[in-house]
């Protein structure tokens, strides 16, 4: 069962991530952004949120900003797609995660 579960989980989120940094670059006209050295990109379907879930405007995106960013890798596999964005007040480690219920709202409805 287990080996099934995890092979399910794997191809179903082969192109997804979620992943925590620090905003080093932002260019909001160009909806582009540099976290942890890697270029991430969105749209007007992406959502934006602080860190109790909450929207916020796109406007509070600004360097030295800790973000947790959900989303997907383009087809060419070169550039991230978010599709949530979340602002933290600081880096937020695996002892602390429990406190912010958006680090456990992305779990799949299956494994509850």
């Amino acid at each position: 069962l287990m080996f099934i579960f995890l092979t399910s989980a794997f191809v179903q989120g082969q192109d997804a991530f979620k992943i925590q940094g620090l905003i080093m670059n932002v260019d909001l006209q160009k909806k582009v952004m540099i976290v942890n050295e890697s270029t991430f990109i969105w749209d007007q379907n992406t959502k934006f949120y602080n860190d109790k879930g909450s929207p916020v405007t796109v406007d509070k995106l600004r360097a030295k900003t800790w973000v947790y960013i959900q989303g997907v890798k383009d087809s060419a596999g070169k550039r991230m797609m978010a599709e949530k964005i979340y602002l933290l007040p600081k880096y937020i480690d695996k002892k602390e995660k429990h406190l912010y219920p958006i680090f456990n709202e992305t779990r799949s409805t299956n494994n509850d």
